[in-house]
Order: structure tokens, then sequence, then C-alpha cells
């Protein structure tokens, strides 16, 4: 077994060690959001005085722009660490800055939670108005917005996530997915720079994880939006700029999607799987069929297949 974690061990390290290397080749023409500095956060001890030290030592610098994934299972400290880009958790030690502004800083708190907006896992408890247009508009009211300024924010953040035409509804008459845009588009009418989402699909269907998907790449893509998303499902990690794998607290692995899934052995011992085409082109290689093993999607699969002899 201590063998065993030794390799997996070493794994990480080289891949760490290669993807730090690419990083540095592209840092030049980037801008950082987020930035986390030897980053450890302790929860307040249990009523048996036992005290949990939730993230440990965390280094993680999220660009303009980027579409960023975490990963890991439950418990990991994948959703500590999100809170903490909003502020609703202050660091214990180190650091972590959005846009500039320390989260640390109560100072800074207005201007933290105006840049980096957060959806939650259940939209339930995001929803606070019983008409959507009406849910939409409270962030901006509560940020002294001018009447005229709202009503163009709230149009407009409803047209981004396609869900103008029910502006009118009851939020209670509305789907999973169409919840969760309404959600998002209440983050959007405040304007942020970033976006942070902690499982949002966790609760939907296939049909309602992909409208929420679609709509989060599209304002990452086509608004420039930087996305922070905390998943435990890997298909959804597929379209990231860069994917975070954590554990225990720490970053275990870090790198793009290609380079993280490829090492199935690595993910499987964090507990962790990897997309279903990945997975397959693993079994495929170990029972001798030479194909790239870094392949994430069918298409991808199928045309790996057409070009053997």
């Amino acid at each position: 077994m201590e063998t065993n974690i030794n390799s997996r061990d070493n794994q990480i390290e080289k891949l760490n060690e290669i993807n730090k290397i690419d990083n540095l080749n592209s840092s030049s023409e980037k801008v950082p959001e987020v930035i986390s500095e030897n980053l450890r956060y302790t929860y307040p001890p249990d009523s048996e005085g036992n005290i949990k030290l939730a993230i440990d030592g965390v280094n993680i610098t999220i660009n303009k722009g980027e579409f960023v994934v975490v990963l890991g299972h439950n418990g990991s400290g994948k959703s500590t660490f999100a809170k903490h880009i909003n502020a609703l958790l202050i660091p214990t030690e180190g650091k972590i800055s959005v846009s500039g502004y320390d989260t640390s800083k109560e100072e800074n708190i207005w201007n933290v939670r105006s840049k980096a907006g957060m959806v939650f896992q259940n939209p339930d408890n995001q929803i606070v108005a019983t008409i959507v247009e009406e849910d939409v508009a409270f962030g901006p009211e509560n940020l002294g917005v001018e009447p005229k300024e709202i009503r163009r924010r709230v149009d407009e953040s409803l047209k981004r996530v396609n869900m103008y035409d029910y502006k009118k509804h009851g939020p209670h008459l509305l789907s999973g997915g169409q919840k969760q845009r309404v959600a998002i588009a209440g983050i959007l009418a405040m304007m942020p720079e970033c976006i942070v989402l902690d499982e949002p699909t966790a609760m939907l269907d296939p049909s309602g994880r992909k409208e929420v998907i679609n709509t989060i790449m599209d304002l990452n893509k086509n608004n420039g939006i930087t996305i922070v998303y905390i998943t435990h499902f890997m298909e959804e990690a597929v379209a990231a700029d860069k994917i975070y794998v954590m554990d225990s607290g720490k970053v275990i692995v870090e790198g793009k999607p290609r380079e993280v899934f490829q090492n199935v052995e690595i993910m499987k011992n964090l507990g962790l799987d990897v997309p279903q085409m990945t997975e397959l082109a693993y079994e495929l290689n170990k029972s001798g069929v030479n194909i790239k093993s870094d392949i994430l999607t069918i298409d991808e699969m199928v045309r790996e297949l057409c070009q053997l002899k």
C-alpha cells in the first residue's frame, strides 16, 4: 500500500511540475482575478472540541476571463474554498484577493462581493421574490442602483440566460434548470467580473444540467465573465481552461482537462472518476489497443478508432 501511495505522489509531483512550466510560459499575457496565497481555514471547534482543518495551504491563481473548475469528493475542501472567493468565509491564515481586494479586510467586503457573485447548489435558497423579474432586481436595488438602470439590467440579464419570456412568472412554476438560470440572472444584474458556482447542477436532471452548463459557457466565452465552477460531474469539467483537484484541503493536481484526466489511476486513487471516453481509452490501452490516452469526447474516440488498422 505504501508503495502505491509513493508512486501516486511521484506521478502527481511530475504532472504538477510540467503544468507549472506551462503556466510560466503563458502567464505574461494574463491578468489575475483571484489569487489565493497559502490559504488555510479551520472550522470552529465542535461540541467535543475537535478542530477541522478544511483548507490547508492552497495556492491558486485564476485569471480574468478563465473558466476554472475545482474538483474533489465530498469533504475535499472545494466548497469551502469557493466561499472564500465571495468572502462568505475569511481565511484563518494566508490570504485571498479578488480583483486586488484582500477579502479579510472588512472595508473591502462590499467591493469583493460586487466583483464576485455566487450561485449555490439549491436555487430555492437564493430566490427571494415571488416574481422572476423582481427577484433579479433584488440585488441591484440593494446596491442603490437607479430604477431605470435596474430595469435595463434585469431585462438584459434575463435575456442573457434565455429567461426573458418568463420575467412575469412565479419562480415556483419553473423547472430546476430554469430556477438556476434565474439565480444566475440575479447575479448578472449586479454586473460581477467573476461568478462562483458551487455545484449548481447537483440537484438537477440531465436536461436541467445541460441548460445551466450551456448558459455558463456562453457567459464565459461570449461575455468574458470569469467562471469558478465547483462540481463532481466530470463531463462538466471537460470545457474548462484549467482544473484544480482538491483532496483533504489541498490542491493535489492542477492542469488542463486533458493533462488531468489522462492520469486515470491518480484520479481513481483520489476517489474521483474521469470522463467516460477517457476511461474507455484507458481500458483499451490496458487491453493492448494503442490509442491516445487523453481522449475526452465521443467524437475524439470515433476519430481515433477509425484510424486503427
